[in-house]
């Protein structure tokens, strides 16, 4: 039986499209819901497009209530995916899916974590700091941003030409490849 993943997300989608398409047609897994805390994110009509359910929720929904968890236990979901999800996950759903919930960011952990460095935010402070690398991690998600076990880390190389903007041209191009056979060879074990 294909393993379930539902997908939280909060921006415009990229690497939850990839995601998808990488599994639509495997044997192993397949996305089943993509949730999203922002109504107008560009990632639920990419969801949307490529047949997925999707769900907004709320604040309150995903910290004050069950609702959400329960949506999750409903679906028997087997893994969650946190793909540019930019508030910290609640830990009543990390007790339910221990070892479960595994997120994506893009900078070489523990440099360039916690509260407020996401996206473009991490890229400006790499490019600031004349880094000659940086690169992606791919976690298990704890109680505390960015600091849950890593599972993987690739880098790349960078050079004093670097902009923000390249570092994020290169960075992406490490979450699309690598991502989605980072969670295959998880969701296989």
């Amino acid at each position: 039986m294909k393993k379930r993943i539902v997908i939280f997300a909060s921006g415009s989608g990229t690497n939850t499209q990839n995601l998808i398409q990488y599994f639509q047609h495997s044997e192993i897994a397949e996305v089943v819901l993509v949730l999203s805390n922002k109504k107008d994110a560009k990632v639920l009509k990419r969801a949307n497009d490529l047949n997925v359910s999707v769900l907004y929720f709320d604040k309150a929904m995903l910290f004050s209530s069950e609702n959400i968890l329960k949506q999750l236990i409903t679906l028997k979901t087997d893994y969650i995916i946190l793909a540019g999800f930019l508030l910290k996950f609640p830990e009543h759903i990390l007790k339910e899916f221990p070892k479960r919930v595994i997120n994506l960011h893009p900078a070489l952990l523990p440099k360039y974590g916690g509260k407020g460095m996401y996206g473009q935010h991490v890229h400006e402070a790499v490019v600031a700091n004349k880094e000659t690398e940086t690169g992606i991690s791919i976690h298990y998600v704890n109680e505390h941003y960015d600091e849950g076990a890593i599972i993987f880390q690739k880098s790349v190389k960078l050079s004093e030409k670097d902009t923000p903007e390249s570092v994020a041209k290169k960075v992406h191009e490490l979450e699309y490849e690598w991502f989605p056979k980072v969670i295959e060879k998880i969701i296989s074990k």
